[in-house]
């Protein structure tokens, strides 16, 4: 890849918000059939999908949406805004980033270990709900040490509540309103 040149990035799988059938889309006129509003489970896209025929789902149901693994999915018809998301969808939503969240745990215990400075005078850590200068300085003593293992070893070796839910809040945040920095939404 060159340098200045962006990596396409796409979902693997999303977490069902809620489905329609025999609607249309709202991105693509004259697309219709079951249209299914989704959260990608990497990147935290929404996305507006079209099902298979005589397919059926359920709400908060890991589906797969990438070309090699699609079963229950014909298309990806593109990204949605939140402010286009159905009530059901909304209400569903901290539910699925919690979910994918708790999903890839690794991923997010990695980013306690590996985040760095965004400016001179504050890191990424700090960007998560509940952690201040303090307890960021805290982190990146006992991260020196030894690499937290897990959300259950951050809490114990530094006393953050609940880092999961800071990691979720901090990922509803950046999908609902508009983030200066973006950590965890593509």
């Amino acid at each position: 890849m060159l340098q200045g040149e962006t990596q396409k990035r796409y979902e693997t799988y999303g977490y069902v918000l809620d489905f329609r059938q025999n609607s249309v889309s709202k991105i693509l006129k004259n697309r219709g059939g079951t249209v299914v509003e989704a959260l990608g489970g990497e990147f935290f896209m929404i996305l507006e999908l079209l099902a298979n025929p005589n397919t059926t789902f359920g709400i908060q149901e890991k589906v797969y949406i990438s070309k090699e693994r699609r079963t229950k999915i014909a298309s990806v018809l593109g990204r949605m805004k939140y402010s286009d998301l159905s009530s059901v969808a909304k209400n569903e939503l901290p539910a699925a980033v919690e979910r994918s969240v708790m999903d890839n745990e690794a991923r997010f215990v990695a980013f306690f270990n590996q985040s760095q400075p965004i400016t001179p005078r504050l890191n990424a850590l700090e960007l998560i709900p509940g952690i201040g200068k303090t307890l960021m300085r805290q982190m990146l003593e006992e991260r020196e040490k030894k690499p937290f293992a897990s959300f259950e070893d951050i809490q114990k070796r530094i006393g953050l509540k609940d880092p999961g839910r800071r990691v979720t809040e901090r990922v509803l945040s950046e999908i609902i309103s508009e983030q200066q920095v973006y950590l965890f939404v593509r």
